[in-house]
């Protein structure tokens, strides 16, 4: 069966020459795979479009979902037709996608997205550039994505903010809430207050992977969490945590997700009472980290604090330790305010260090949702964690700069860190326009 999720086609880069690929009738056609890439050259004799063409076969198409067809290509003359099609793979041949485009002689990269109309397991993708003279086409790095980063993040369109916005249409402050929260894709937290982790996620998931899209999610709900501070609760054991992942796991299933696994618990480990609770904590993320990291479309990063909390090295054995091996790697940042600079020279020396310690490669996200002004106050003070003054938005959620996989907004602007700072009054969680406000214009 093929992938569901993700990107569909097989050999894409025709690094293992045509495998994957049928090619037309070769009275038309002929096609070579020198190692950069497929040249497929059309003969005089076809006349027609379709009397050359190539493609792949077998291709999962769902109703209402959105894909994105990529690639490179270029020709061998300047105004060279190419037809890319999707669609069935029998009669009637019904296509999702029709494009008919013009090449020249440089590479071009093309992007095509569209939303399926098709129910099938055998749909088709096919070149086709047939036009009664030779010709050479230059196609490489194919690729036929659905919910995947290249479609767009998923928009919670139940988020504090857009539930606050739905209710308050008339606030003045509504409209700029609105474009600059309730529009933005961000992470949708789940934890204690679901009552039941794998329908909620279930839902959530399925609804991201409707509109082709990828969703963010943070797990907080790690026994003792925030070790009885402005965020205490969670799991009240160390067996209903493991069942609680067990249920978030087959929520997610083989969907796609960004999850980010338990804000502050690795960063907290020395604040613990006993080696005992460190030691089962640490045990708890390993769990987590090897069940979500067995999913098959599911990219994991454990949080690996930030940069004025744990030393690099001290964070890299935290994080050997709780399980990143079995994940993507680990995120900074949550909930805090360095500027991105200062965030990817921290993770990069976390990176450095874990590979030093036998696992190279490891990637990392940055949470960017509130340190557009950096976490320095006017008089050069790193700013407290706690509702501080005169922050701002950062970059929204996008693709990563400086080392990083992704810019993420993880935590949720204008959600409260709890009663302090300038939200005094407001519980950790609780979205307030005021909040939200001072985020917006940077004050």
């Amino acid at each position: 069966m093929p992938a569901l999720y993700g990107d569909l086609i097989t050999n894409g880069s025709f690094t293992a020459g045509t495998t994957g690929w049928w090619t037309g009738d070769p009275t038309y056609i002929t096609v070579t795979a020198p190692g950069t890439g497929l040249e497929a050259t059309a003969t005089t004799d076809a006349t027609n479009l379709w009397d050359a063409l190539l493609g792949q076969d077998n291709l999962l198409l769902r109703p209402g979902c959105r894909y994105t067809l990529s690639f490179t290509a270029r020709a061998s003359q300047p105004g060279t037709t190419l037809r890319a099609q999707v669609g069935l793979g029998a009669a009637p041949w019904t296509p999702a996608l029709d494009k008919t485009l013009t090449l020249g002689t440089a590479d071009t990269c093309f992007t095509l997205p569209f939303t399926s109309t098709l129910d099938t397991a055998t749909g088709q993708l096919s070149f086709q550039f047939g036009q009664s003279t030779a010709v050479t086409v230059h196609l490489t790095e194919i690729r036929l994505t659905c919910s995947t980063a290249d479609e767009g993040f998923y928009v919670d369109p139940n988020s504090n903010a857009a539930k606050w916005l739905t209710a308050n249409r008339d606030d003045p402050r509504a409209k700029k809430i609105d474009r600059s929260l309730v529009r933005r894709p961000g992470a949708r937290w789940f934890g204690d207050w679901n009552k039941d982790i794998k329908t909620d996620l279930d839902a959530y998931v399925g609804a991201a992977a409707a509109k082709g899209q990828l969703p963010i999610i943070t797990l907080y709900n790690i026994h003792n969490r925030d070790n009885g501070g402005q965020s205490s609760g969670g799991a009240p054991s160390p067996e209903a945590y493991r069942a609680w992942i067990d249920a978030a796991t087959a929520g997610i299933a083989d969907r796609p997700a960004l999850v980010i696994v338990e804000p502050d618990s690795l960063a907290q480990l020395g604040n613990l009472p006993t080696d005992t609770a460190r030691t089962e904590r640490t045990a708890l993320i390993a769990y987590a980290a090897e069940a979500l990291g067995a999913l098959p479309a599911t990219t994991v990063y454990l949080d690996g604090g930030n940069a004025t909390w744990i030393r690099p090295a001290e964070m890299a054995t935290l994080l050997r330790d709780a399980g990143v091996a079995h994940v993507r790697g680990f995120a900074v940042n949550v909930a805090n305010f360095d500027a991105v600079d200062v965030c990817c020279t921290y993770a990069t020396q976390i990176t450095t260090e874990l590979a030093r310690l036998g696992l190279p490669g490891t990637g990392f996200v940055v949470d960017t949702s509130r340190n557009g002004n950096g976490a320095m106050n006017a008089e050069g003070q790193h700013v407290d964690w706690c509702n501080p003054a005169g922050r701002r938005l950062g970059v929204p959620s996008s693709i990563g700069v400086g080392g990083a996989d992704y810019l993420l907004w993880i935590k949720v602007p204008g959600d409260s860190d709890g009663s302090c700072g300038i939200g005094e009054g407001i519980s950790a969680g609780t979205f307030s326009p005021y909040l939200a406000e001072r985020l917006i214009d940077g004050w």
